[in-house]
């Protein structure tokens, strides 16, 4: 998860976010202000999470821009927790507000590996 948290800390001082850790998932909510569901595109793939969002803002009759400081863009690409997994990701935004679930893959059996000892098999032979 650090690749994921140093990646995070590394976007525009804009991008206000908060990381949770659960037993069973991470999840990511990022405040994306302006932004829908249909100007908002969430793909984990290839063990990467791209967000690219997209705020539309309309100028009123009678007036012009004096001064833009508000991004009508926000594009990450960020890497996905060694231990999470793509497969059931949700996102879900509400108010400018994505909410990102990314879940944990399930712990594997233990194996045992048998071991060869190379004296015994140089006897042998």
């Amino acid at each position: 998860m650090s690749a994921l948290r140093d990646a995070l800390r590394d976007l525009s001082d804009a991008a206000f976010f908060d990381l949770l850790e659960g037993e069973e998932a991470y999840l990511l909510v990022l405040d994306v202000p302006g932004v829908s569901a249909d100007t908002l595109d969430v793909v984990v793939e290839d063990g990467r999470i791209s967000i690219e969002a997209r705020r539309e803002k309309a100028v009123p009759d009678g007036f012009r821009y004096v001064e833009e400081n508000r991004s009508l863009f926000f594009d990450a690409d960020l890497p996905l927790p060694a231990d999470a997994t793509e497969s059931d990701a949700e996102a879900a935004v509400d108010r400018g507000v994505l909410e990102l679930r990314l879940p944990k893959r399930e712990a594997t059996d233990e194996t045992t590996i048998d071991i060869v000892d190379d004296e015994t098999e140089d006897e042998d032979a």
